[in-house]
């Protein structure tokens, strides 16, 4: 398989997901400004939405979206047990948050990188976000992970999306058991060997 990625993008989340399941792929970066793979190659051959991430497999197939990705991946090697199984009440609870995380905290915290936004269009923004940082914090105060007491997609996923606050200058501490959650991510093995690759390529 091959993922696409950017560095600093979601697509950490599915590289991270890979490294967890100890699958194997091969990283390809791509500049998103320019849409061009590291080896000079259109990325918008491999995925017309022209952005990351992609997963390309063994027959050539291309899946794009990172909670669709997320999934797939999951369901490679079910006895990890990072998405619950198919058909069951709690896999309807993983898409459920799937779609927060998606819609709610990687659309909200993505509306952030528009300069072009007045002030007082940022501060609605920013607002509305911190609800919805909020509502998570509560889950958290309550439970080790988004779905109770172990790591699965939807914790890669929300970890990344949550890198992009120190960009704004938002501070996770306001939100204490979000910040430990984050923090608690961070050291895990599968995470820390997914940063330094991107770093490294």
């Amino acid at each position: 398989m091959n993922l696409y990625f950017s560095p600093h993008a979601c697509s950490l989340a599915p590289h991270i997901v890979l490294r967890e399941l100890a699958l194997p792929f091969t990283l390809v970066r791509v500049d998103n400004r320019n849409k061009t793979t590291a080896d000079g190659g259109d990325f918008l051959a491999i995925n017309p939405k022209g952005y990351v991430a992609a997963l390309e497999l063994e027959d050539g197939q291309v899946l794009t979206e990172g909670p669709a990705i997320l999934q797939y991946l999951a369901d490679l090697k079910p006895q990890a047990g990072l998405a619950p199984a198919n058909g069951s009440w709690q896999r309807v609870r993983l898409q459920e948050m799937l779609n927060f995380v998606s819609s709610e905290i990687h659309g909200g915290l993505g509306w952030l990188f528009n300069p072009e936004f007045p002030e007082a269009t940022q501060a609605l923004i920013r607002q509305k976000l911190f609800k919805r940082l909020a509502l998570l914090d509560r889950t958290l105060q309550q439970q080790t992970y988004l779905l109770g007491e172990s790591f699965g997609v939807a914790d890669a996923y929300l970890f990344t999306v949550l890198r992009w606050t120190a960009g704004f200058a938002i501070d996770l501490e306001q939100w204490p058991a979000l910040a430990r959650f984050q923090a608690r991510i961070a050291q895990r093995e599968a995470v820390q060997a997914a940063l330094a690759a991107e770093i490294v390529l």
